[in-house]
């Protein structure tokens, strides 16, 4: 279960709007492939911001819960070919973090 929020300069979201959005089926395919879930447990959401000019000018926050498969290099492998997906959608720098949640702690209404 992917949440990934994707924050995009208002800059770069008015100049690669189109290509950011025509991004989002084919990383949720990635993700769901990579983690082994169903498209309908993905969150995926992109997030106009206006930040400091030093900062990369897209960032993405990808949260899952650990699994005993979900290994640091899949997990890391997932994190690289999300930030090439973003790069080249948005032809920016791309950061990308990921925290693992708390499952006793985690509550997902539905």
């Amino acid at each position: 279960m992917p949440l990934v929020k994707i924050h995009v300069e208002e800059s770069v979201w008015q100049s690669h709007r189109d290509q950011l959005i025509d991004a989002l089926k084919p990383v949720r395919e990635m993700l769901c492939e990579t983690f082994k879930v169903e498209p309908s447990i993905c969150q995926l959401a992109i997030v106009p911001v206006w930040g400091v000019d030093d900062q990369a000018p897209v960032a993405a926050e990808m949260q899952i819960l650990p699994k005993p498969d979900r290994t640091p290099d899949l997990i890391r492998g997932a994190c690289e070919r999300l930030r090439d997906v973003l790069s080249e959608a948005s032809d920016s720098r791309v950061v990308i973090r990921t925290t693992q949640l708390n499952p006793e702690t985690y509550l997902a209404l539905k």
